[in-house]
Protein backbone atom coordinates (compact mmCIF):
# COMPACT_ATOMS: atom_id res chain seq x y z
CA UNK A 1 0.00 0.00 0.00
CA UNK A 2 1.25 3.24 -0.91
CA UNK A 3 2.18 5.61 1.80
CA UNK A 4 -0.54 8.66 0.21
CA UNK A 5 -3.36 6.20 0.22
CA UNK A 6 -2.05 5.25 4.23
CA UNK A 7 -2.23 8.87 4.95
CA UNK A 8 -5.97 9.00 3.30
CA UNK A 9 -7.03 5.73 5.23
CA UNK A 10 -5.60 7.64 8.49
CA UNK A 11 -7.74 11.29 7.46
CA UNK A 12 -11.13 9.05 7.16
CA UNK A 13 -11.83 8.92 10.87
CA UNK A 14 -11.76 12.88 11.21
CA UNK A 15 -14.96 12.71 8.68
CA UNK A 16 -18.37 12.44 10.10
CA UNK A 17 -21.55 13.44 8.63
CA UNK A 18 -24.99 11.59 7.98
CA UNK A 19 -23.10 8.67 5.62
CA UNK A 20 -20.49 7.03 8.43
CA UNK A 21 -22.22 3.65 7.29
CA UNK A 22 -21.32 4.01 3.41
CA UNK A 23 -18.15 5.39 4.51
CA UNK A 24 -17.32 2.42 7.10
CA UNK A 25 -17.99 -0.29 4.10
CA UNK A 26 -16.26 2.19 1.62
CA UNK A 27 -12.84 1.85 4.17
CA UNK A 28 -13.29 -1.34 4.77
CA UNK A 29 -12.87 -1.70 0.90
CA UNK A 30 -10.07 0.14 0.84
CA UNK A 31 -7.76 -1.58 3.18
CA UNK A 32 -7.61 -4.11 1.18
CA UNK A 33 -7.32 -2.97 -1.82
CA UNK A 34 -3.79 -3.34 -3.69
CA UNK A 35 -1.94 0.35 -4.98
CA UNK A 36 -2.41 0.10 -8.87
CA UNK A 37 0.40 -0.84 -10.56
CA UNK A 38 1.44 -1.05 -14.03
CA UNK A 39 0.66 -4.60 -13.96
CA UNK A 40 -2.96 -3.38 -13.16
CA UNK A 41 -4.46 -3.91 -16.41
CA UNK A 42 -7.01 -0.70 -15.65
CA UNK A 43 -3.67 1.41 -14.58
CA UNK A 44 -1.21 -0.24 -17.52
CA UNK A 45 -0.88 3.15 -19.10
CA UNK A 46 -0.72 5.49 -16.16
CA UNK A 47 1.13 5.67 -13.61
CA UNK A 48 0.51 7.27 -10.21
CA UNK A 49 4.02 8.80 -9.66
CA UNK A 50 2.18 12.17 -9.84
CA UNK A 51 -0.07 11.19 -6.91
CA UNK A 52 2.74 9.66 -5.28
CA UNK A 53 5.30 12.69 -5.11
CA UNK A 54 2.09 14.86 -4.41
CA UNK A 55 3.05 17.60 -2.13
CA UNK A 56 -0.86 18.67 -1.81
CA UNK A 57 -2.29 19.64 1.69
CA UNK A 58 -5.78 20.22 3.28
CA UNK A 59 -6.34 23.92 3.50
CA UNK A 60 -8.02 24.72 7.22
CA UNK A 61 -9.04 28.18 5.22
CA UNK A 62 -9.73 28.27 1.31
CA UNK A 63 -8.93 31.51 -0.86
CA UNK A 64 -12.08 32.75 -2.45
CA UNK A 65 -12.16 31.73 -5.98
CA UNK A 66 -15.05 32.23 -8.98
CA UNK A 67 -15.79 30.04 -11.58
CA UNK A 68 -15.80 31.42 -15.14
CA UNK A 69 -18.48 33.04 -16.15
CA UNK A 70 -20.27 31.59 -19.62
CA UNK A 71 -22.43 34.34 -21.28
CA UNK A 72 -25.75 34.10 -22.07
CA UNK A 73 -26.31 31.51 -19.10
CA UNK A 74 -27.35 31.81 -15.67
CA UNK A 75 -26.17 28.67 -13.92
CA UNK A 76 -28.40 27.14 -10.25
CA UNK A 77 -24.30 26.50 -8.88
CA UNK A 78 -22.56 25.14 -6.42
CA UNK A 79 -19.60 26.02 -5.90
CA UNK A 80 -17.05 23.74 -4.10
CA UNK A 81 -13.30 25.42 -3.31
CA UNK A 82 -10.53 22.82 -2.30
CA UNK A 83 -12.71 19.80 -1.47
CA UNK A 84 -15.33 22.40 0.66
CA UNK A 85 -18.87 23.40 -0.68
CA UNK A 86 -18.83 27.49 -0.40
CA UNK A 87 -22.23 28.50 -1.97
CA UNK A 88 -25.29 26.98 -3.81
CA UNK A 89 -28.04 28.89 -4.69
CA UNK A 90 -30.17 30.76 -2.10
CA UNK A 91 -33.53 30.06 -4.15
CA UNK A 92 -34.10 27.22 -6.32
CA UNK A 93 -37.09 26.71 -9.12
CA UNK A 94 -39.99 24.68 -7.72
CA UNK A 95 -39.50 20.97 -8.14
CA UNK A 96 -35.29 20.65 -7.82
CA UNK A 97 -33.85 20.60 -3.82
CA UNK A 98 -29.78 20.92 -3.17
CA UNK A 99 -29.47 19.67 0.31
CA UNK A 100 -27.09 18.46 2.46
CA UNK A 101 -28.30 15.14 3.65
CA UNK A 102 -28.00 11.38 4.09
CA UNK A 103 -28.76 9.22 0.69
CA UNK A 104 -29.06 5.71 -0.23
CA UNK A 105 -27.77 6.69 -3.63
CA UNK A 106 -24.43 7.44 -2.30
CA UNK A 107 -21.82 4.90 -3.32
CA UNK A 108 -24.61 3.01 -4.88
CA UNK A 109 -23.90 3.56 -8.56
CA UNK A 110 -20.53 4.00 -8.70
CA UNK A 111 -18.51 0.48 -8.87
CA UNK A 112 -17.07 -0.49 -6.07
CA UNK A 113 -13.37 -1.50 -8.19
CA UNK A 114 -12.86 2.44 -8.52
CA UNK A 115 -10.03 2.65 -5.97
CA UNK A 116 -9.91 6.33 -6.40
CA UNK A 117 -13.62 6.27 -5.91
CA UNK A 118 -13.59 4.53 -2.27
CA UNK A 119 -11.11 7.20 -1.35
CA UNK A 120 -13.48 9.84 -2.45
CA UNK A 121 -16.02 7.34 -0.39
CA UNK A 122 -14.23 8.29 2.45
CA UNK A 123 -12.78 11.58 2.27
CA UNK A 124 -15.61 13.81 0.38
CA UNK A 125 -16.46 15.77 3.91
CA UNK A 126 -19.21 18.07 1.60
CA UNK A 127 -21.65 15.65 -0.17
CA UNK A 128 -24.45 17.82 -1.64
CA UNK A 129 -27.51 15.71 -3.27
CA UNK A 130 -29.83 17.26 -5.76
CA UNK A 131 -33.02 15.88 -6.59
CA UNK A 132 -35.48 16.85 -9.10
CA UNK A 133 -39.22 15.78 -8.61
CA UNK A 134 -41.58 13.60 -10.49
CA UNK A 135 -42.29 15.28 -14.06
CA UNK A 136 -40.17 18.67 -13.57
CA UNK A 137 -38.45 19.92 -16.42
CA UNK A 138 -35.89 22.39 -14.78
CA UNK A 139 -35.31 25.23 -17.35
CA UNK A 140 -31.91 26.55 -15.83
CA UNK A 141 -28.48 24.21 -15.72
CA UNK A 142 -27.08 23.10 -12.64
CA UNK A 143 -23.58 24.00 -12.51
CA UNK A 144 -20.89 21.89 -9.76
CA UNK A 145 -18.27 23.81 -10.00
CA UNK A 146 -14.53 22.08 -8.63
CA UNK A 147 -12.41 24.77 -7.94
CA UNK A 148 -8.48 24.09 -6.87
CA UNK A 149 -5.99 26.11 -5.32
CA UNK A 150 -2.03 25.79 -5.76
CA UNK A 151 -1.07 23.54 -3.76
CA UNK A 152 -4.46 22.59 -2.06
CA UNK A 153 -6.25 18.72 -1.99
CA UNK A 154 -9.72 18.65 -1.98
CA UNK A 155 -12.73 15.80 -2.40
CA UNK A 156 -15.70 16.33 -3.74
CA UNK A 157 -18.93 14.37 -4.27
CA UNK A 158 -22.41 14.75 -6.00
CA UNK A 159 -25.65 12.67 -6.07
CA UNK A 160 -27.78 13.18 -8.40
CA UNK A 161 -31.51 12.07 -8.49
CA UNK A 162 -33.96 12.46 -11.27
CA UNK A 163 -37.47 11.09 -10.55
CA UNK A 164 -39.95 9.84 -12.80
CA UNK A 165 -40.48 12.06 -16.27
CA UNK A 166 -38.49 14.45 -14.69
CA UNK A 167 -35.37 16.40 -17.03
CA UNK A 168 -32.85 18.53 -15.65
CA UNK A 169 -29.23 19.56 -17.30
CA UNK A 170 -25.87 19.56 -15.10
CA UNK A 171 -22.26 20.25 -15.85
CA UNK A 172 -19.44 19.48 -14.09
CA UNK A 173 -16.90 22.33 -14.53
CA UNK A 174 -13.39 21.85 -12.99
CA UNK A 175 -10.72 24.57 -12.39
CA UNK A 176 -6.77 24.82 -10.95
CA UNK A 177 -4.41 27.16 -9.89
CA UNK A 178 -1.15 24.83 -9.78
CA UNK A 179 -0.33 21.75 -8.23
CA UNK A 180 -3.31 21.33 -6.82
CA UNK A 181 -4.89 17.05 -6.30
CA UNK A 182 -8.47 16.39 -6.18
CA UNK A 183 -10.86 13.84 -6.92
CA UNK A 184 -14.19 14.31 -7.76
CA UNK A 185 -17.35 11.65 -8.56
CA UNK A 186 -20.68 12.13 -9.26
CA UNK A 187 -23.34 9.76 -9.10
CA UNK A 188 -26.82 9.92 -11.66
CA UNK A 189 -29.82 7.99 -10.57
CA UNK A 190 -31.87 9.01 -14.14
CA UNK A 191 -35.51 7.65 -13.33
CA UNK A 192 -38.39 5.92 -15.52
CA UNK A 193 -39.01 8.32 -19.16
CA UNK A 194 -36.30 11.31 -17.79
CA UNK A 195 -33.78 12.90 -19.46
CA UNK A 196 -30.51 13.89 -18.10
CA UNK A 197 -27.66 16.16 -20.33
CA UNK A 198 -25.08 16.23 -18.98
CA UNK A 199 -21.71 17.89 -19.57
CA UNK A 200 -17.79 17.47 -17.85
CA UNK A 201 -15.35 19.72 -18.49
CA UNK A 202 -11.91 18.69 -17.25
CA UNK A 203 -9.72 21.34 -18.74
CA UNK A 204 -7.37 22.07 -15.72
CA UNK A 205 -4.46 21.70 -17.72
CA UNK A 206 -0.54 22.12 -16.57
CA UNK A 207 0.52 20.46 -13.17
CA UNK A 208 -2.23 19.57 -11.25
CA UNK A 209 -3.50 16.13 -10.54
CA UNK A 210 -7.28 15.18 -11.04
CA UNK A 211 -9.04 12.14 -10.75
CA UNK A 212 -12.98 11.36 -10.87
CA UNK A 213 -15.80 9.92 -12.39
CA UNK A 214 -19.74 10.37 -13.77
CA UNK A 215 -21.47 7.40 -12.98
CA UNK A 216 -24.92 6.79 -13.87
CA UNK A 217 -27.93 4.74 -13.76
CA UNK A 218 -30.23 4.60 -16.50
CA UNK A 219 -34.16 3.33 -15.59
CA UNK A 220 -37.05 2.63 -17.79
CA UNK A 221 -37.03 4.78 -21.05
CA UNK A 222 -34.46 6.85 -19.31
CA UNK A 223 -32.65 8.99 -21.74
CA UNK A 224 -28.96 10.73 -21.42
CA UNK A 225 -26.59 12.95 -24.09
CA UNK A 226 -23.57 13.24 -22.04
CA UNK A 227 -20.29 15.34 -23.20
CA UNK A 228 -17.03 15.00 -22.02
CA UNK A 229 -13.91 17.77 -23.12
CA UNK A 230 -10.65 17.35 -21.02
CA UNK A 231 -7.20 18.82 -21.48
CA UNK A 232 -4.13 16.22 -19.76
CA UNK A 233 -2.04 17.32 -17.24
CA UNK A 234 0.45 15.73 -15.03
CA UNK A 235 -2.25 13.26 -14.11
CA UNK A 236 -5.73 13.47 -15.56
CA UNK A 237 -8.22 10.45 -15.17
CA UNK A 238 -11.84 10.50 -15.83
CA UNK A 239 -13.94 7.05 -15.06
CA UNK A 240 -17.65 7.17 -16.60
CA UNK A 241 -19.89 4.29 -16.11
CA UNK A 242 -23.44 4.15 -17.58
CA UNK A 243 -25.37 1.12 -16.36
CA UNK A 244 -28.32 0.05 -18.39
CA UNK A 245 -31.00 -0.95 -15.64
CA UNK A 246 -34.53 -0.35 -17.48
CA UNK A 247 -35.38 -1.02 -20.84
CA UNK A 248 -35.57 1.03 -23.67
CA UNK A 249 -33.07 3.52 -22.39
CA UNK A 250 -30.99 5.42 -24.21
CA UNK A 251 -27.10 7.03 -23.95
CA UNK A 252 -25.31 8.88 -25.87
CA UNK A 253 -21.70 9.98 -25.02
CA UNK A 254 -19.43 12.22 -26.70
CA UNK A 255 -15.45 12.91 -25.40
CA UNK A 256 -12.55 15.02 -26.52
CA UNK A 257 -9.42 15.39 -25.18
CA UNK A 258 -6.39 17.73 -26.29
CA UNK A 259 -2.85 17.19 -25.48
CA UNK A 260 0.31 18.93 -25.24
CA UNK A 261 3.64 19.38 -23.24
CA UNK A 262 4.18 15.78 -21.23
CA UNK A 263 0.73 15.82 -20.27
CA UNK A 264 -1.19 12.72 -19.60
CA UNK A 265 -5.35 11.97 -20.26
CA UNK A 266 -7.32 8.62 -19.03
CA UNK A 267 -10.46 8.05 -20.36
CA UNK A 268 -12.13 5.18 -19.10
CA UNK A 269 -15.52 4.54 -20.26
CA UNK A 270 -17.72 1.30 -18.88
CA UNK A 271 -21.05 0.52 -20.24
CA UNK A 272 -23.33 -2.04 -18.85
CA UNK A 273 -26.25 -3.44 -20.98
CA UNK A 274 -27.83 -5.78 -18.02
CA UNK A 275 -31.66 -5.63 -19.88
CA UNK A 276 -33.01 -5.83 -23.60
CA UNK A 277 -34.22 -3.23 -26.20
CA UNK A 278 -31.51 -0.53 -24.77
CA UNK A 279 -29.37 2.01 -27.07
CA UNK A 280 -25.75 3.21 -26.76
CA UNK A 281 -23.75 5.00 -29.05
CA UNK A 282 -20.10 6.62 -27.97
CA UNK A 283 -18.24 8.80 -30.13
CA UNK A 284 -14.51 9.07 -28.39
CA UNK A 285 -11.73 11.58 -30.04
CA UNK A 286 -8.57 12.80 -29.52
CA UNK A 287 -5.25 15.12 -30.24
CA UNK A 288 -2.31 14.46 -28.64
CA UNK A 289 1.08 16.63 -29.55
CA UNK A 290 4.92 16.97 -28.28
CA UNK A 291 5.26 14.39 -26.01
CA UNK A 292 1.94 13.92 -24.40
CA UNK A 293 0.18 10.71 -23.50
CA UNK A 294 -3.45 9.35 -23.86
CA UNK A 295 -5.23 6.41 -22.82
CA UNK A 296 -8.57 5.39 -23.78
CA UNK A 297 -10.73 2.01 -22.86
CA UNK A 298 -14.11 1.98 -23.95
CA UNK A 299 -15.91 -1.67 -22.37
CA UNK A 300 -19.37 -2.65 -23.32
CA UNK A 301 -20.72 -5.36 -21.44
CA UNK A 302 -23.97 -6.71 -22.95
CA UNK A 303 -25.26 -9.06 -20.81
CA UNK A 304 -27.01 -12.59 -21.41
CA UNK A 305 -30.76 -11.15 -20.89
CA UNK A 306 -29.94 -7.61 -22.81
CA UNK A 307 -31.45 -9.03 -26.14
CA UNK A 308 -32.47 -6.43 -28.91
CA UNK A 309 -29.06 -4.42 -27.44
CA UNK A 310 -27.50 -1.42 -29.88
CA UNK A 311 -24.34 -0.71 -29.25
CA UNK A 312 -21.75 1.28 -31.12
CA UNK A 313 -18.28 2.75 -30.33
CA UNK A 314 -16.22 4.57 -31.78
CA UNK A 315 -12.06 6.04 -31.25
CA UNK A 316 -10.50 8.19 -33.58
CA UNK A 317 -7.14 9.61 -32.49
CA UNK A 318 -5.08 12.14 -34.36
CA UNK A 319 -1.06 12.26 -33.26
CA UNK A 320 0.61 15.57 -33.88
CA UNK A 321 4.43 14.09 -33.11
CA UNK A 322 6.02 11.17 -33.70
CA UNK A 323 7.30 11.76 -29.81
CA UNK A 324 3.07 11.81 -28.34
CA UNK A 325 1.65 8.57 -27.47
CA UNK A 326 -1.67 7.23 -27.61
CA UNK A 327 -3.14 3.99 -26.27
CA UNK A 328 -6.12 2.78 -27.12
CA UNK A 329 -8.68 -0.26 -26.12
CA UNK A 330 -11.99 -1.05 -27.59
CA UNK A 331 -13.68 -3.39 -25.88
CA UNK A 332 -16.94 -5.49 -26.96
CA UNK A 333 -18.15 -8.44 -24.10
CA UNK A 334 -21.30 -10.15 -25.63
CA UNK A 335 -22.95 -12.97 -24.08
CA UNK A 336 -26.81 -12.20 -25.93
CA UNK A 337 -26.90 -13.48 -29.50
CA UNK A 338 -29.64 -11.03 -30.93
CA UNK A 339 -27.84 -7.70 -30.85
CA UNK A 340 -26.43 -5.31 -33.47
CA UNK A 341 -23.41 -4.00 -31.77
CA UNK A 342 -19.46 -2.17 -33.59
CA UNK A 343 -16.90 -1.10 -32.03
CA UNK A 344 -13.61 0.72 -34.02
CA UNK A 345 -10.41 2.78 -33.36
CA UNK A 346 -8.24 4.23 -35.16
CA UNK A 347 -5.10 6.41 -34.76
CA UNK A 348 -3.66 8.80 -37.39
CA UNK A 349 -1.10 11.57 -38.23
CA UNK A 350 -2.14 14.89 -39.16
CA UNK A 351 -2.08 15.00 -43.00
CA UNK A 352 1.55 16.80 -43.62
CA UNK A 353 0.29 16.35 -47.10
CA UNK A 354 -2.49 18.99 -46.61
CA UNK A 355 -0.56 20.80 -44.44
CA UNK A 356 1.92 21.82 -46.96
CA UNK A 357 -0.99 22.22 -49.73
CA UNK A 358 -2.75 24.84 -47.26
CA UNK A 359 0.70 26.68 -47.01
CA UNK A 360 1.43 26.92 -50.55
CA UNK A 361 -1.91 28.42 -50.81
CA UNK A 362 -0.84 31.46 -48.06
CA UNK A 363 -1.99 29.80 -44.93
CA UNK A 364 0.15 30.17 -42.34
CA UNK A 365 1.32 27.01 -40.70
CA UNK A 366 -0.17 27.48 -37.55
CA UNK A 367 -3.62 28.35 -39.16
CA UNK A 368 -3.36 25.53 -41.60
CA UNK A 369 -2.71 23.39 -38.42
CA UNK A 370 -5.83 24.90 -36.92
CA UNK A 371 -7.84 24.54 -39.61
CA UNK A 372 -6.95 20.25 -40.23
CA UNK A 373 -6.84 19.68 -36.37
CA UNK A 374 -10.42 21.52 -35.28
CA UNK A 375 -12.54 20.04 -37.94
CA UNK A 376 -11.46 16.63 -37.18
CA UNK A 377 -13.17 17.08 -33.57
CA UNK A 378 -15.63 20.25 -34.40
CA UNK A 379 -18.36 17.47 -35.76
CA UNK A 380 -18.75 16.56 -31.56
CA UNK A 381 -19.07 20.02 -30.84
CA UNK A 382 -21.68 20.47 -33.15
CA UNK A 383 -23.25 17.95 -31.40
CA UNK A 384 -23.76 19.63 -27.97
CA UNK A 385 -27.12 20.19 -27.21
CA UNK A 386 -26.48 23.54 -25.36
CA UNK A 387 -25.57 26.08 -28.15
CA UNK A 388 -24.40 28.05 -25.47
CA UNK A 389 -21.60 26.22 -24.34
CA UNK A 390 -20.79 24.96 -27.73
CA UNK A 391 -20.34 28.84 -28.74
CA UNK A 392 -18.52 29.15 -25.28
CA UNK A 393 -15.83 26.17 -25.97
CA UNK A 394 -15.06 26.78 -29.01
CA UNK A 395 -12.28 29.88 -28.94
CA UNK A 396 -11.08 27.74 -26.07
CA UNK A 397 -10.52 24.76 -27.97
CA UNK A 398 -8.75 27.18 -30.95
CA UNK A 399 -6.83 28.88 -28.15
CA UNK A 400 -5.54 24.99 -27.01
CA UNK A 401 -4.88 24.11 -30.73
CA UNK A 402 -2.49 27.41 -31.58
CA UNK A 403 -0.20 25.88 -28.31
CA UNK A 404 0.07 22.77 -29.81
CA UNK A 405 2.18 21.80 -33.01
CA UNK A 406 2.80 19.43 -35.35
CA UNK A 407 6.47 18.04 -35.25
Amino acid sequence: MSEWLQQAIARADSIQDGFESQRAAALTQLKDVKWPTRKTEAWKYTPLRAVERSTAIYKEESPELEPIQIAGIEFLELTFVDGQLVSMPEELPEGITIEMQESDLFGSIKPARHVFGLVNDVLAADVAVVTVAEGVAVESMVRINNLMSNGAQGHIRVVVDIKAGASVKVVENAEAQGASLTTAFTEFLVGPEASLEHYRFAMQAADNVAIGGSHFKLLEKAVLNSTIIGFGSDLQRIDTDIIHAGEKADAKLNAIYLLDGKELFDLHANVEHGVPNCTTEENIRGIAADQSRAVFNGRIHIHPDAQKTLAELNNRNLLMSNKAEINTKPELEIYADDVRCAHGATIAEIDKQALYYLQTRGVSRSQAQLMLSFGFINELIDQMPAAELAEWVRPIIRDRFAQMEVK
